[in-house]
């Protein structure tokens, strides 16, 4: 065995294997893809000389891209890594996509990367089927990308109007008039929303001019159910402010801090576009001393398990999170080349978050 070792500059292939072994290459293979199919004496021969020769088995990749399906789904965003893990609503939507690879034994693989460079090396490599879109910030970026790998894709958002984009989201304008409109029954009149981001890298109180020219329209759709269900109860909607979030902890205080900073009386409800906003906004007020709902309600958007289990619980706008994940990964795992389009229904939640308003 040592002479077949000796002089061996190539890798060592399963031919090299085959010949060591005195069998033929069709058998060879079968002992590491179909074992039981070789006899037993022979799968142990040609195992041995396998380690021997310091073989590992046939590369994975080569034999996935010749099958040309290697039954694993891409789940991209571009958040850094930890956001699949920190984010609440991310952390549902991965349960139900998972639910959906487990069922059929396709694997995951997570795609980010924390500058646009990385973003683009990670789509274009990443070994999978398709991909599933986190259309957050930078949606329209991923979209981009995956139309160039030429693979099957969808989006987690029904914000792109293009038509040509497989998308699975709620209905985002019927959500937000629940919210508000629950608010507004009782008795509430100063509002205040914590918003999604009407275009990337971009916070801040958000001008008319910006929700016109909304990149996200599901940002802009859940701003317009508010807005159109609030100036029914004569609200005067223009006056409500609006601060563009990137939904997460720094962003929001620091839009509660100017929101609680203005000069007017402050809002005594707030309408956020994510659970996760509302619960920070929680934590916030509690620190300065408001009572939540007594000075101030609350009401969030996804329906995610850590808002049930607040201080207090929170009133909310539920998605059904677990479906739109597996309904997402079963558009890759049985793609058929059609592109789908989903709004999905919600449900109100209500909680101890939100109350009457308080009496001037």
């Amino acid at each position: 065995m040592a002479s077949l070792l000796e002089g061996q500059a190539r890798p060592i292939r399963l031919a090299d294997i085959a010949k060591a072994a005195g069998v033929s290459h069709g058998t060879a293979s079968n002992v590491f893809s179909r074992p039981e199919i070789v006899r037993a004496e022979v799968r142990e021969r040609v195992k041995a000389v396998a380690e021997q020769m310091g073989y590992a088995g046939p590369d994975p990749k080569g034999r996935l891209l010749r099958a040309g399906k290697v039954n694993a789904i891409g789940v991209a965003t571009t958040e850094p890594l930890s956001y699949f893990f920190d984010d609440p609503f991310a952390r549902v939507m991965m349960a139900g996509i998972s639910e959906a690879c487990d069922a059929t034994g396709a694997g995951i693989a997570l795609v980010s990367a924390a500058n646009q460079e990385k973003l683009a090396w990670n789509i274009q490599s990443a070994l999978v089927d398709g991909f599933v879109l986190f259309c957050i910030e930078g949606g329209s970026r991923l979209v981009d990308l995956t139309r160039e790998r030429r693979l099957p894709f969808v989006a987690l958002e029904l914000g792109f109007q293009d038509e040509t984009v497989s998308a699975i989201g709620v209905d985002n304008v019927a959500g937000a008039k629940l919210a508000a409109r629950h608010l507004a029954e009782l008795g509430h009149r100063r509002f205040a929303v914590l918003s999604l981001g009407f275009a990337d890298n971009r916070t801040g109180f958000a001008t008319p001019e910006a929700v016109r020219s909304a990149v996200y329209t599901g940002t802009r759709d859940r701003l317009a159910g508010y807005f159109e269900e609030l100036s029914r109860f004569g609200i005067d909607t223009a006056k409500i402010p609006v601060y563009e979030t990137e939904n997460e902890e720094k962003s929001t205080r620091a839009g509660l801090e100017a929101i609680f900073a203005k000069g007017e009386p402050p809002p005594t409800a707030i309408l956020a576009m994510s659970d996760r906003m509302a619960l920070i906004a929680i934590d916030w007020l509690r620190a300065r001393g408001l009572n939540v709902p007594g000075d101030v309600s609350i009401v969030g958007f996804d329906g995610v398990p850590d808002g049930a289990l607040a201080t207090p619980p929170l009133t909310t706008i539920a998605q059904p999170i677990i479906e739109i994940g597996r309904r997402a990964a079963r558009m890759i795992l049985d793609h058929d080349g059609a592109v789908r389009r989903e709004t999905m229904g919600v449900e109100f939640v209500v909680r101890g978050s939100t109350g009457p308003a308080p009496k001037a």
